[in-house]
């Protein structure tokens, strides 16, 4: 099963690749290239460069999901006998049903509003309103979709209640932090398929098959659109790539399971629920700086600027593409900490997220304590 799992990645990619060379060569053709800066707004030079790609990284992910889906309910087990172990898991995929077509309708909200946004630019709080929203439906208590980080809540103080107000949170907040590392060529896809490569690890150590073949086609979608968009990008994948990428996500991680159980007296291993936390340390970290510095300019956090982290190394000395592979290492080193994270005792656990932490106080410390401009002429540090 494990390897028909990591075809998937192969299934992405081979999906993803040549829809988005389509998707370049038709936004080419009609001119569907970056928009200008909004009022406000900071962004690089424009390039002739078509910002259509994100149609290709949906449908690597929508479409053999679909295919799939329907797989399962037209074959019986028998006709899967040549596929070890896959007819015996088919009950278990017919059951995911109505959970994956909530998730193939969110992404699908969220790929048009952000193929929209694209064109005719929409605001902030109308995306991060259709974000919530989506969140707020697939985080429902209700039957085949109960889609919450901390279901360990039941029963205590906020109950299914403080888990569905954290669960919106985390989808609202991990969405913006893809949509605000794509700032430069191969970042956010990069970045993607790194951290969907360690919660792919976790999830197959964990036999969680359904997950862990639907984070296989969103690394193998990301990659696939990588071949486009690496530095220098020929296309780029704009918010209809990008919330979709977040939302994957953001949703892929409330849908893994942290919490093993743990010794003969019944003690859980309650940490592992940080694991998403620990993998997209980095997005995160770009979300939290960035947002800071523009509210301690008195700016909008949520106008766009040359203030993200990747800016930031560049005006340190670092070339673009470096910077894209420096934070793609970033992500590994605490990708790979997560992936360990659920599977440690509590005080190996600490000394994991002890080494996260560290990580990112150095990098703060790195860049309040050298100089680089902000992007408006102003530095970051003494």
């Amino acid at each position: 099963m494990v390897w028909l799992i990591l075809t998937m990645v192969v299934v992405g990619l081979a999906v993803s690749a040549p829809t988005v060379w389509a998707a370049r060569r038709l936004g080419a053709r009609m001119g569907a290239m970056d928009t200008a800066p909004i009022e406000g707004q900071v962004k690089m030079h424009a390039r002739p460069v078509p910002n259509t790609g994100g149609v290709g990284i949906y449908l690597g992910i929508v479409l053999p999901l679909t295919l799939g889906l329907i797989g399962a309910w037209v074959l019986n087990p028998g006709d899967l006998s040549g596929l070890a172990g896959v007819g015996e898991h088919l009950e278990g995929v017919r059951s995911m049903t109505p959970l994956a077509l909530a998730f193939i309708g969110a992404l699908t909200a969220l790929h048009v509003v952000g193929l929209i946004d694209d064109r005719r630019p929409l605001g902030p709080w109308v995306k991060m309103t259709v974000m919530a929203v989506v969140a707020l439906v697939v985080a429902w208590p209700s039957a085949g979709m109960d889609t919450r980080l901390l279901t360990l809540l039941d029963g205590r103080v906020g109950g299914a209640w403080l888990s569905v107000l954290v669960t919106v949170v985390w989808f609202v907040a991990v969405t913006n932090a893809f949509n605000f590392i794509d700032n430069m060529d191969g970042l956010c896809a990069g970045v993607a398929a790194v951290a969907g490569a360690c919660f792919l690890a976790a999830a197959l150590i964990g036999g969680q098959w359904f997950v862990a073949g639907t984070l296989a086609l969103v690394v193998g979608s990301c990659l696939g659109f990588l071949v486009f968009n690496f530095p220098p990008a020929r296309v780029f994948m704009g918010d209809g790539g990008s919330l979709v990428v977040g939302f994957c996500m953001a949703f892929l991680t409330t849908r893994t399971t942290y919490l093993p159980e743990g010794d003969a007296a019944g003690d859980w291993r309650w940490y592992g629920v940080l694991m998403p936390v620990v993998v997209l340390a980095i997005p995160l970290y770009d979300l939290v700086s960035v947002t800071l510095v523009r509210v301690s300019q008195g700016k909008s956090p949520f106008v766009g600027d040359l203030q993200h982290f990747s800016h930031r190394l560049v005006r340190r000395g670092l070339s673009k593409r470096a910077a894209v592979l420096v934070i793609y290492g970033f992500t590994l080193v605490t990708g790979l900490a997560g992936v360990l994270l659920a599977s440690v005792d509590a005080w190996q656990a600490a000394v994991l997220g002890a080494q996260v932490a560290a990580l990112l106080g150095v990098l703060a410390v790195l860049e309040l304590r050298t100089r680089g401009d902000t992007g408006d002429g102003r530095g970051l540090g003494a």
